[in-house]
């Protein structure tokens, strides 16, 4: 890699520096589709459409693919990247505060979509880039373990800022127009950080279309899932794990805020609660997945979100609860805390790095691409899908069809794995 040192110290310093910074970020967007619902007057619809942009961006991964792969410099496109997708955020702080201003018109809700598909864009560069600067960086064998520090430094933070968040929203509903720009502008300096990772710098290569770009972004993309049977088979899972997801993640903050009537302090009180539990988790799952094949690593993260389903759902027979300091605690939902703490941990891994373990350290990119395009595809329709069900057919319907969709995913990987175990034993008996 033109005489290119991997550097892991260094690697795992930023990379640090990088997570815990995007703690103070995540912590401030961990209560924004709540914020959406409760402060802004928002729609279910809309809010639905506030989490799939999240999401639904990666299919621009499509056409950018095989563009990524030719940039030279990466770190420079990262810092570009923070300027163009963080920016945006300061805005918010012109926003009105108070309610009449977005009870009566959906301006305002607009343009707040409008500000996070520009700040989710920035996931098209950020996601593959930094799976690529790891992989380069770190031993196959730190691979897992590294990251799951960074990680656990970052959900901590994540979890002291939303709580604090949570307790300042309460006492004001409007705090958001200071706090998002502030998320904004630590954004920038946490995408810097991560630019200043070594990598080797790509050959220069010869100009060519976007048509031509695109070509060869869908020729790679398909050849590695064609190809790669393993990793088409674990995709296969995670697209109905996915959908199963995308279904439910924004019923539950309708039903939170709908169903179980909380204020921002219990939510941060319960998301707080199972991030807790993922960061004492965090290291044993990070170790375990280098040793462990990502489809039998899978079967933990999606039963896990099947339990925290059927715990949620069964507050609707038992909605026995407690007011403690103004929070709402529900006893059921100290189940659903604990299968949620297990589901964060191991999913945080799997979406990330998981990809990974497919391929060769300079494929991690391209598979990574290839995983979040398909997330994207998933996200054109599973989010206000959700929306859907929930409205015509109650919760009861909703959660049901994410458990099915979550049940036949961990099918398809179990006998992925087993097929394959089966596979190579009978080839050594053959040799």
């Amino acid at each position: 890699m033109n005489g290119f040192v991997p550097n892991e110290k260094r690697t795992f310093r930023l990379h640090t520096a990088y997570a815990a910074i995007e703690g103070v970020v995540l912590g401030i967007l961990a209560l924004n589709e709540f914020v959406f619902l409760k402060s802004l007057h928002g729609s279910n619809y809309q809010m639905g459409l506030l989490f799939q942009f999240s999401m639904v961006v990666f299919v621009a991964l499509f056409f950018m693919h095989e563009w990524l792969k030719k940039v030279q410099n990466r770190g420079r496109l990262l810092r570009i990247t923070a300027l163009v997708t963080r920016l945006p955020l300061l805005g918010l702080i012109f926003f009105p505060r108070t309610a009449e201003f977005y009870s009566s018109s959906s301006l305002y809700h607009y343009i707040f979509l409008s500000i996070f598909l520009i700040y989710y864009l920035g996931a098209l560069v950020i996601n593959p880039t930094i799976n690529y600067f790891l992989k380069i960086n770190y031993q196959h064998k730190n691979f897992g373990k590294y990251y799951s520090y960074s990680t656990t430094v970052n959900k901590i933070i994540m979890m002291v800022v939303t709580f604090l968040y949570g307790l300042w929203l309460d006492h004001d509903y409007f705090v958001f127009t200071f706090s998002l720009p502030l998320a904004g502008a630590l954004g920038i300096v946490s995408l810097w950080l991560l630019s200043m990772i070594r990598f080797p710098l790509s050959e220069k290569s010869e100009s060519s279309s976007l048509l031509d770009l695109t070509k060869k972004s869908v020729t790679e993309m398909l050849l590695i899932l064609r190809q790669n049977k393993p990793y088409r088979n674990y995709e296969i899972g995670f697209m109905f794990y996915g959908i199963s997801f995308m279904v439910s993640v924004t019923v539950i903050a309708i039903y939170f805020y709908e169903g179980l009537d909380l204020n921002y302090s219990s939510v941060a009180f319960y998301r707080n609660a199972y991030n807790l539990l993922a960061i004492i988790l965090l290291p044993f799952f990070g170790n375990l997945i280098g040793s462990l094949d990502p489809r039998k690593f899978s079967v933990i993260t999606y039963g896990s979100i099947v339990l925290y389903i059927f715990f949620l759902l069964s507050t609707i027979w038992f909605p026995q609860h407690a007011d403690i300091y103004g929070i709402k605690l529900y006893y059921v939902l100290i189940l659903y805390i604990l299968f949620h703490g297990i589901f964060a941990s191991t999913m945080v891994l799997m979406w990330n790095i998981g990809s990974a373990y497919f391929c060769k350290p300079e494929e991690a990119g391209s598979y990574q691409s290839v995983h979040l395009f398909l997330t994207g595809f998933r996200a054109l329709f599973a989010p206000t899908m959700g929306v859907f069900f929930y409205e015509q057919f109650g919760l009861l319907v909703t959660f049901l069809v994410a458990i099915v969709s979550l049940l036949i995913a961990i099918g398809v990987n179990v006998r992925s794995y087993l097929n394959e175990r089966i596979s190579k034993t009978a080839l050594k008996r053959t040799l």
